[in-house]
């Protein structure tokens, strides 16, 4: 297998800018999930992280080893495939247990109440049986 330096320039600089897009990608994604407060804040860094930034690096990969192998190296597409499929899933399911979680334990200010889509609602206390008539 030759280095990056065997690889030609018209190849070279997609792959370098796409390395680059990748990375930036995923170190916002990686200081998202840092800086942000609540659990359903942090999700979104990895989910978009995941998307974007992998398939960058997986589209740099694909064209650097088809260039320096001189033929077509798809391996990449399936991986790409199989994350772009799994991971908005994933996350949907994720966030989905947090909120069933938080409204289970009562947690108003967890975030699971924000946009007002999802209420707790108080359990009514049983009225106390009427007085029977005699």
């Amino acid at each position: 297998m030759t280095g990056i330096a065997d690889l030609p320039a018209w190849a070279a600089l997609p792959v370098a800018l796409l390395l680059f897009v990748g990375a930036s990608i995923i170190l916002i994604g990686a200081l998202g999930l840092l800086r942000l407060r609540t659990f359903y804040q942090r999700i979104h860094g990895p989910a978009i992280t995941i998307t974007l930034g992998a398939g960058c690096v997986l589209i740099a990969s694909m064209l650097y080893f088809t260039v320096s192998q001189a033929r077509l190296v798809i391996h990449e597409v399936i991986i790409a495939a199989f994350l772009l499929m799994t991971a908005p899933v994933v996350s949907m399911l994720i966030m989905r247990a947090a909120v069933y979680r938080d409204l289970r334990a009562r947690k108003l200010h967890a975030g699971a109440t924000a946009g007002g889509v999802y209420t707790i609602v108080e359990a009514e206390t049983p009225a106390s049986p009427a007085p029977e008539k005699e």
